[in-house]
């Protein structure tokens, strides 16, 4: 079984700061990409970022200029950074990863069960 874990989530004051981390644990050959997405209360999941385990990364828009991801691929691994945090920062992060179980399976996308970040006064 695979299972992601994250963890930091919590209250923020607007101009703050976060960091996230998820941890992809059990029968695990390879973690392919790395990411982080978000929903916020009445919308859609959205992607926040992305990273490949070569180190390639890509963000969304709205967060662009203001995240660091990063990963750690002996631990399996991905953390997420925020800075500037914003009220409409405001969501439910949910870690993801592409993961082989074995050498002889396809990668399957696997996620975690999301970590509440709020960001107000």
């Amino acid at each position: 079984q695979v299972q992601l874990v994250e963890s930091g989530g919590g209250l923020v004051q607007p101009g703050g700061s976060l960091s996230l981390e998820c941890v992809a644990s059990g029968s695990i050959f390879k973690v392919n990409d790395m990411g982080w997405y978000r929903q916020a209360p009445g919308k859609q999941r959205e992607l926040v970022a992305t990273i490949t385990r070569s180190g390639r990364r890509t963000s969304a828009d709205s967060v662009k200029g203001r995240l660091t991801i990063s990963r750690d691929n002996v631990k399996n691994t991905v953390y997420l950074q925020i800075n500037t945090l914003k009220p409409e920062d405001t969501a439910v992060y949910y870690c993801s990863a592409l993961i082989q179980v074995t050498s002889l399976t396809m990668p399957k996308d696997y996620w975690g069960r999301g970590t509440q970040v709020t960001v107000s006064s």
